[in-house]
């Protein structure tokens, strides 16, 4: 193992996505078993997301799941990847969050986002608009300020139990996301949306526009995407089958559907613009044995210096799934990784 990789710490995010042929409830269910899972293979983190009126997710309440997450678990952190803080108020953020660190002390992370509803009437539903989103560095100020009671849009107002609770707080780099986590002095947390060159420049540009402040002293970047580690390249690849068509159908179609299984897209007659948009979504996706993973792992950690790697990878094949994150455990070296 490189040494690249023995230095960087490697979690998970879990969107709680539902599979063709099963429920919701299913999901979540299994999302907590899930994270037993993580915490015995000894990844460092374990996070949930937020998604609304989405047919193919069923994680829609991030902290009430990381609640349950927390409770399964003993040691791996638990948090948001992340909570929308354009969704809602940031006294109500601080709230749940300082009811979690002082269920679960020491174990808590709050990641935060900057996006809002998937169309107009998730937007509507749920009272907020695009214009939102533009009011994030002000909300994420207030937010931070209830932790350290230095807020002062609401006068008088206190968050209980938050206030003179530390909860490490990241930002998720959505638009403007990266320079925002620059100014406020906070980790941030990137994928490469556009590409990984593209990807390598906005890490470049926060680090020199960080701000070290009393949240975090210097840059932390975490990376974010989906690994998927097989026995076979072929394996490894047909993992990254069902997101890929499911972002597909999403793009065309507008709703995130269930996943399917792998034999299924197989066997789909795609149109033109489907098969350019699975095509796209299978693109620069780190899949392989357990050589090639740690090979690929070590070219992108050396290139982005990151200090920690958010895997994200969701598959139909439940068994698949976690002999994937077992597989890469062992290309981490983490603590379980024989297990």
């Amino acid at each position: 193992m490189s040494s690249v990789i023995a230095s960087t710490r490697f979690s998970v995010l879990d969107r709680s996505r539902i599979r063709a042929g099963h429920d919701g409830p299913g999901a979540l269910r299994d999302t907590v078993a899930f994270a037993r899972e993580a915490e015995r293979l000894g990844y460092h983190r374990f996070w949930v997301s937020e998604h609304h009126s989405v047919p193919g997710v069923a994680g829609s309440a991030p902290t009430v799941l990381a609640a349950a997450v927390a409770a399964a678990t003993s040691t791996i952190r638990v948090g948001t990847g992340g909570v929308m803080l354009p969704n809602h108020q940031p006294l109500v953020v601080a709230e749940q969050f300082g009811v979690l660190e002082s269920l679960f002390p020491g174990r808590i992370d709050m990641g935060l986002g900057r996006s809002v509803g998937f169309t107009d009437g998730i937007r509507r539903a749920l009272g907020h608009g695009k214009e939102d989103a533009d009011a994030f560095p002000e909300r994420l100020t207030e937010l931070l300020g209830y932790f350290d009671g230095t807020q002062r849009v609401h006068p008088q107002v206190h968050a209980r139990p938050a206030e003179g609770l530390r909860v490490p707080a990241f930002v998720l780099a959505t638009g403007q996301g990266a320079r925002l986590a620059a100014e406020a002095g906070l980790p941030l947390v990137i994928a490469a949306v556009r590409g990984e060159d593209a990807m390598l420049r906005v890490i470049d540009d926060y680090r020199a526009a960080f701000r070290p402040s009393a949240w975090s002293e210097r840059p932390y970047v975490v990376l974010s995407g989906t690994v998927a580690v097989a026995a076979t390249t072929e394996e490894a690849h047909r993992v990254l089958l069902s997101e890929a068509w499911s972002t597909a159908y999403s793009r065309t179609r507008g709703a995130f559907p269930p996943l399917s299984p792998a034999e299924e897209i197989g066997t789909l007659t795609m149109t033109e613009r489907e098969r350019a948009l699975f095509e796209e979504a299978l693109h620069g996706q780190i899949h392989g044995t357990e050589d090639e993973v740690e090979s690929a792992l070590e070219k992108l950690l050396t290139r982005s210096a990151a200090d920690e790697y958010l895997v994200t990878t969701s598959t139909y094949d439940r068994a698949a799934l976690l002999d994937s994150y077992r597989r890469l455990a062992r290309v981490a070296g983490l603590t379980s990784a024989s297990a």
